[in-house]
């Protein structure tokens, strides 16, 4: 029992430095993929998208929503929703994505960023490169997120029915003494009936012999 629980903490905080990690080095991350992917001998043309915000835009909020108080998480996530809602494009989706990609805040969700994230990268030629990166980079994130958050569903949902079918021996034991203890109690009582019988023929006979 104690293994499984040490086994789930373990996971669970695999999962927290994971993403952890992915916050704080984002900006780095993102922008050594996107050297790399200009680095080639021909590189290719990076497509023009009107209105495609920078890639520091979308790591700003990301900074921000990570290290914001819950007021500010709240107002980061209702902005990237209605935008997503109200005008919808691949941007203002990846937006909304990578807000539901990000844990620690009340509105994430790495089940629904990954579907996102997956439509938005259907539409390559309507993403700049700094885009796909970004999108690429949270959509492997997230789905580590819900590998790691199954597992520990997994090993919660072990760890009870470990427990109750130990509660459940446990119990059988308690009512298999139990049981022991009323029969002891019967047969003392019984013996103690005989023990009282017997001596009180002894006293008679001792009686009639006066």
């Amino acid at each position: 029992m104690r293994s499984k629980n040490q086994t789930e903490a373990r996971v669970l905080g695999i999962a927290t430095a994971i993403f952890a990690l992915a916050i704080v080095a984002g900006c780095a991350q993102t922008r050594s993929w996107m050297d790399r992917m200009r680095g080639s001998d021909e590189p290719a043309e990076e497509p023009v998208i009107p209105g495609a915000p920078a890639a520091e835009e979308y790591l700003d909020d990301l900074y921000r929503l990570a290290a914001g108080d819950p007021a500010t998480q709240a107002e980061i996530y209702a902005e990237s929703e209605s935008e997503a809602t109200l005008t919808p494009a691949p941007q203002t989706s990846l937006r909304y994505a990578l807000v539901l990609a990000t844990p620690g805040h009340a509105e994430a969700d790495p089940e629904r960023a990954q579907r996102l994230l997956r439509e938005i990268l259907a539409q390559r030629e309507l993403l700049t490169s700094a885009e796909i990166a970004l999108a690429t980079l949270h959509l492997g994130a997230v789905e580590q997120q819900i590998v790691l958050q199954n597992e520990a569903r997994r090993l919660r949902a072990s760890s009870s029915r470990t427990a109750r079918t130990e509660e459940a021996a446990m119990n059988q034991r308690l009512a298999t003494v139990e049981a022991e203890n009323r029969q002891l109690r019967r047969d003392l009582e019984e013996a103690e009936r005989k023990l009282e019988a017997i001596t009180t023929i002894e006293r008679s006979i001792r009686e009639q012999g006066e």
